[in-house]
């Protein structure tokens, strides 16, 4: 054979025309990576005996006002316009004036007499499946650190998200899909940095259908296809890379490029999977009114909640769901009343009917739901009528996978500024969860830079009491 003979590096650069271009092995080889090596997106066991199998985060941007939710306050109707009677935090991002009383009326619901205000009716009903946490509390009042804190538990580094984090730890359970998978992310306080994989091998980055800015029906992973090349064609480029990869694990090992073969050989076997999923059609009338898909109030969110479920069963390990219309969605530092309204009419619905089908197909009990925010918000007034960011004390709700449904946890002062009662950090957060999905926050680390990494990093506590 006479001419040039392309070096591995080489025969990437030229092939890959698109995702589908640079994948091979599983298509051809019985979904075996072509290099020989151990697939690290392979299901692995928990070090535990799980009580869920997966997550879905439902991401509510902006920042949820935990005294106009989920958490009421008598007192904080009955001092309406009257000064704070205790100091404010040292640090905050805006400066606030006097207590401000919800604009709603909170009332109790389900076997467990749970709060819940009017903002959601339609949640309001599947209370006794929700584990409200009333204490959870963080270390930044921008958006920026406190959105990169929820997803990666640091503020102020580029560090692995929590879905790859769980990713890394068990594999994903359909080898035709990522094991990570967020829908219409926002692309603003950090990006991609909240669904990277930064240091872990690349093929736990998330998987971004569309973005904020992108209506839902229309988002799409980005290049699944290859109109260029055959599948033949692409088969018989990678049945030579193939070998050539081989020939090189008899040398020195390349970790990042294999980390990216592997990713592009996943991307390969999406092409065929992940439109099946997008692709809503053969849901029943009945399921998609359930998500408020003849609405168009409640359409856009409904859909990525029904993709969620869709991924969900199909054995993605981590789906994530951010609410969000390219703006800071849930940021009400004025015209709270308007705001608040209008995002909840949009994902209540939604969010309810995600629970009931869940539910009633079976797979509630081994999915575990997480709601928030990346913070809460004042109950002091910025403006006239609006609250500012507040990292001091919030809620978040958790339902599914192995936790106490009808059940509250912690709370926070008599006004609902600081967590008070059984707090909850951040780092307590993403303990907890692992430990729900059968992982050690403790011993999940990943070796880099001279150091193990963890999700918690050298905190974290487990939070025991929310378990069922």
């Amino acid at each position: 054979m006479t001419g040039h003979f392309s070096t591995r590096r080489e025969l990437l650069q030229r092939t890959a025309v698109g995702f589908g271009s640079l994948a091979l092995a599983g298509m051809c080889a019985g979904e075996t990576p072509a290099v020989g090596a151990e697939d690290p997106l392979a299901p692995r066991q928990p070090l535990f005996p799980a009580r869920a199998r997966r997550v879905i985060f439902l991401f509510m941007s902006g920042g949820p006002s935990q005294v106009d939710t989920f958490d009421p306050k008598p007192l904080l109707t009955r001092d309406d316009g009257k000064p704070l009677p205790f100091a404010k935090p040292r640090v905050q991002f805006n400066s606030t004036g006097n207590l401000l009383k919800s604009p709603w009326e909170f009332k109790q619901y389900g076997e467990s007499g749970l709060w819940v205000s009017d903002l959601f009716p339609h949640l309001a009903k599947r209370v006794d499946d929700l584990c409200l946490v009333h204490s959870i509390h963080g270390t930044n009042p921008a958006h920026g650190g406190a959105v990169m804190k929820i997803h990666t538990g640091t503020d102020n580094f580029v560090r692995p998200s929590i879905g790859s984090w769980v990713t890394y730890g068990l594999g994903t359970e359909n080898a035709n899909l990522p094991g990570f998978v967020t829908i219409c992310p926002t692309l603003a306080f950090g990006g991609i940095n909240n669904w990277s994989s930064a240091f872990l091998p690349a093929v736990y980055q998330g998987t971004a259908l569309g973005n904020a800015s992108i209506p839902s029906d229309k988002a799409r992973v980005r290049y699944i296809s290859n109109s260029r090349l055959p599948r033949d064609i692409q088969r018989m480029q990678l049945e030579r890379l193939a070998r050539q990869n081989r020939e090189h694990q008899q040398g020195a090992a390349e970790a990042a490029l294999e980390a990216r073969i592997n990713s592009f050989e996943l991307a390969f076997r999406m092409q065929s999977a992940i439109p099946q999923i997008e692709d809503l059609s053969g849901e029943s009338q009945a399921t998609q009114a359930l998500y408020g898909l003849n609405d168009p109030v409640t359409a856009n969110f409904g859909r990525m909640c029904l993709m969620a479920r869709r991924f969900a069963e199909s054995g993605v390990r981590f789906i994530q769901v951010t609410h969000n219309d390219h703006l800071v969605q849930w940021d009400q530092h004025s015209d709270l009343k308007n705001g608040h309204e209008k995002n909840a009419r949009e994902v209540d619905l939604p969010i309810a009917g995600l629970l009931y089908d869940l539910k009633q197909r079976g797979l509630l009990e081994d999915t575990l739901i997480w709601w928030g925010g990346e913070f809460g918000r004042t109950p002091t007034a910025e403006t006239a009528n609006g609250r500012d960011h507040n990292q001091e004390g919030f809620t978040m709700w958790l339902a599914g996978g192995g936790v106490k449904g009808g059940f509250r946890y912690g709370s926070t002062d008599d006004y609902g500024y600081y967590a008070a009662e059984n707090k909850v950090h951040i780092h307590d957060l993403h303990a907890t969860m692992l430990h729900l999905l059968g992982l050690d926050h403790e011993r999940l680390t990943y070796r880099h830079a001279g150091r193990d990494f963890r999700l918690t990093d050298v905190e974290g506590h487990v939070v025991h009491d929310l378990f069922a």
